[in-house]
């Protein structure tokens, strides 16, 4: 088996998983979005590294559409099973830091956990901003990393263990540099405290066998706070 279907394979396994639990927190997370984000019903949005189509299905029932964007098939194919619902959301299989859309489309255009996973987050935001109508909402929401380097720096080695797709988690004073360099207005920034268990978060990324041993080290106990920041944020109208 080569390197591409060994990850393949892997993404296949975690695809389904993925879907489950974006079903299971499908609920807490559209009322989260109801609260955070002011909308009037009538926007155009973008989910963009929608992955299973979590935030693409919170906003579904608060928006007119929604464009739920990923590169990954699998995932794309696994959020596709999940939409019966959701008659407002298209999927489309693109890359977030190339976006196939013109200046200005969207009303709200928001990712929800995928910063960490690209390599140039600078060119997803910039790509989510570029899209957003002047006047228009950007919703970035991921987990944050500790103040301590060293803390950061021990997340990440685990992060990469569990999932290899995983980048580098951004902390608060990044992510808002992020938003000024963009000429992004930062309206609300709030943040959740999370207690991740090891095991089941190994399982929802198919770690396995040696790859799970190492994880399983780096973790260094059975479960880990972590932090999730919301940011609502207005791109400035011309």
């Amino acid at each position: 088996m080569t390197e591409t279907d060994a990850v393949r394979r892997r993404l296949a396994v975690s695809a389904e998983r993925l879907g489950q639990l974006t079903e299971a927190r499908a609920d807490a997370l559209r009322e989260r979005v109801r609260r955070f984000v002011p909308l009037s019903g009538d926007e155009r949005a973008l989910d963009s590294g929608t992955g299973t189509g979590a935030l693409a299905f919170a906003l579904s029932p608060l928006v007119r559409e929604v464009v739920a964007l990923d590169v990954a098939l699998e995932l794309l194919e696994e959020g596709r099973k999940r939409a019966a619902e959701h008659d407002n959301v298209e999927f489309v299989q693109a890359d977030a830091m190339a976006l196939p859309f013109a200046d200005g489309d969207f009303d709200l255009a928001g990712s929800l956990r995928t910063l960490h996973h690209v390599p140039r987050p600078e060119l997803l935001l910039s790509e989510l901003v570029r899209v957003t109508r002047p006047g228009g909402v950007v919703l970035v929401i991921d987990q944050v990393a500790p103040i301590d380097p060293l803390a950061a720096l021990e997340l990440d080695r685990f992060e990469r263990a569990r999932d290899p797709s995983h980048n580098r988690v951004l902390p608060d004073t990044d992510l808002r540099g992020l938003f000024d360099a963009n000429n992004l207005v930062l309206r609300r920034a709030d943040f959740e405290q999370e207690r991740r268990d090891v095991e089941p978060y190994l399982d929802l990324a198919g770690c396995e066998g040696e790859e799970r041993s190492r994880a399983r080290a780096l973790a260094g106990s059975d479960s880990y706070p972590v932090t999730i920041g919301w940011y609502l944020l207005v791109k400035p109208a011309i």
